[in-house]
């Protein structure tokens, strides 16, 4: 990466990411007008906006137009030196094909390990760990989740108070569990994943299930034999709604309290121990992304997923779309063909996916992603793989499935924010760490959510909604590797309890959302 970060404020400045490129992004806020010289001696024919690329030479017709030293796109006119370089102006690469892959071909990573980072957090019985200490009542259908947010509401105010180990007490509410196709082959993907997602190990091992009782997901099905660790003699805590004990709508809620009684004691008798920070179970996701996410936020991101790594922690880099024009890398950077090989079948179910649906990865890229300077959906993905460092990618998770051994774990997801987070979280995360450029509130109640700004501006205008201002970078005030440690210590702190991110300050949560391909009834 070429910058010129030290000039004046004032002085027109950009950003090449690699030598070879043929374009660089604008940096000075506000953009640049016509005239503006470059320190390379480019002079501006446009005016061009902050985060939006400029062509450092002229660029023929079809010729490439490199940014991280990958096409990016080919031009569909002759494009002049100094020009603004938009996706008006590009013909996007044809998808790479998933055969002939490079497999496991990475040199090998002989990273020094790191050791000596510890954390506060609570020992399950299963042998997770998890970095807060809270209540999920599990919902089998969305017909209960009015009923649930009730409980929810009254259980903080009369219960929480006796309490007070206990974080929080929250609904697993989503809209899946009734009027679907329940035997459909890919009905798979959203029970395990609210399977799983009640096995957070944020929740300590207490699984409470509130039922409305005709839904065809039946909570025997969610949760049969064996699914969770119980007592000798204890069955699965349930409350349904159609009981004939139930007259009244506060007969319903009072069942609910009364359920959650005993769960409440045993979280509350719990406490903080000093972990090793190989325990760290994170989850990495950009939303709301422009030109600078794979400039600052990204490669900060990424250099902090090494050292997690390097300490023993289990991360997760997901988003299919955003990271499908990467594949090459992914397979490489494999620990295995197999691994390689599960990557590509991934990317072929989605690429499936998308076409039953008459749309294929170029509706990715957001008007909000092209107005902070990205022009399509290979760039974005040049700049989102970043988040995943450059450790060997150990393992593959199909949606819903949860993560079995540590290491660094591509997750397929789709981009979504919210359904990329509900599959993390069903994985197992137990803390989040959101990259933005354009800025998102985007909130989770399950786990802690660190949300680091792609641009100072950005930082300084929602300076209480970010935790992290990596636009230090592109001001020349702190390097890649500078804001990498300054995440990973703050991570130990908000896992440890020590910090609250802004989200969890204002309680940012956005809804859960199961993915859900099978057809609906």
């Amino acid at each position: 990466m070429s910058s010129n970060p030290s000039s004046p404020p004032d002085s027109p400045r950009s950003i090449r990411m690699h030598v070879a490129d043929n374009v660089a992004i604008v940096v000075n806020d506000g953009g640049l007008p016509v005239g503006s010289v470059l320190p390379d001696g480019v002079t501006l024919v446009d005016r061009v906006p902050q985060g939006h690329k400029v062509a450092l030479t002229a660029i023929a017709k079809d010729a490439a137009v490199l940014r991280y030293n990958v096409p990016i796109g080919y031009a569909l006119k002759d494009i002049p030196a100094g020009a603004w370089v938009h996706e008006r102006l590009l013909h996007m690469p044809e998808a790479r094909a998933l055969n002939n892959l490079p497999k496991a071909t990475a040199p090998a990573w002989n990273a020094e390990p790191l050791t000596g980072f510890t954390f506060e957090g609570y020992r399950n019985a299963d042998g997770s760990v998890g970095t807060r200490n809270i209540l999920a009542i599990t919902t089998t259908v969305q017909c209960v989740a009015g009923v649930v947010d009730c409980a929810v509401q009254r259980i903080k105010e009369q219960l929480l108070p006796r309490y007070p180990n206990v974080d929080d007490v929250i609904g697993l509410e989503h809209s899946y569990g009734c009027g679907v196709a329940i035997d459909a082959p890919d009905a798979i993907i959203p029970i395990r994943t609210l399977r799983n997602l009640s096995k957070n190990p944020n929740f300590g091992g207490e699984v409470m299930v509130v039922s409305l009782g005709c839904e065809k997901l039946q909570p025997e099905r969610l949760l049969p034999p064996g699914a969770i660790p119980l007592q000798a003699n204890e069955e699965l805590d349930v409350v349904c709604l159609q009981a004939d004990k139930h007259v009244g709508f506060m007969s319903m809620i009072d069942s609910v309290l009364a359920s959650a009684v005993p769960h409440l004691e045993r979280l509350n008798a719990r406490r903080r121990e000093t972990m090793p920070a190989s325990e760290l179970v994170v989850g990495v996701q950009c939303g709301g992304s422009d030109a600078f996410s794979g400039v600052t936020a990204n490669p900060a991101v990424g250099y902090c997923t090494d050292l997690l790594v390097r300490a023993g922690a289990t991360v997760m880099f997901s988003e299919t779309t955003e990271v499908r024009d990467a594949i090459e890398q992914m397979t490489a950077r494999a620990t295995s063909p197999e691994i390689a090989d599960a990557m590509a079948r991934e990317m072929a179910w989605y690429d499936a996916y998308l076409g039953r649906g008459q749309a294929d990865r170029s509706a990715n890229t957001t008007p909000g992603n092209k107005a902070g300077g990205l022009s399509n959906i290979v760039e974005k993905a040049m700049g989102s793989i970043i988040k995943s460092g450059t450790a060997p990618i150990s393992g593959v998770l199909s949606p819903g499935e949860k993560l079995q051994h540590k290491g660094l774990h591509y997750a397929a997801t789709p981009a979504s924010d919210f359904i990329c987070g509900t599959l993390q979280l069903a994985a197992g995360m137990n803390l989040h760490v959101f990259t933005t450029g354009r800025g998102t509130p985007y909130g989770l109640a399950e786990v802690p959510v660190i949300k680091v700004a792609t641009r100072t501006d950005l930082a300084r205008r929602w300076h209480d909604l970010m935790d992290v201002n990596a636009g230090r970078i592109a001001d020349g005030e702190a390097t890649i590797e500078d804001m990498g440690w300054e995440l990973f210590h703050l991570m130990l702190d908000v896992a440890s309890g020590r910090k609250k991110t802004w989200a969890e300050h204002w309680k940012l949560h956005n809804s859960l959302v199961l993915f859900n391909p099978a057809p609906i009834t």
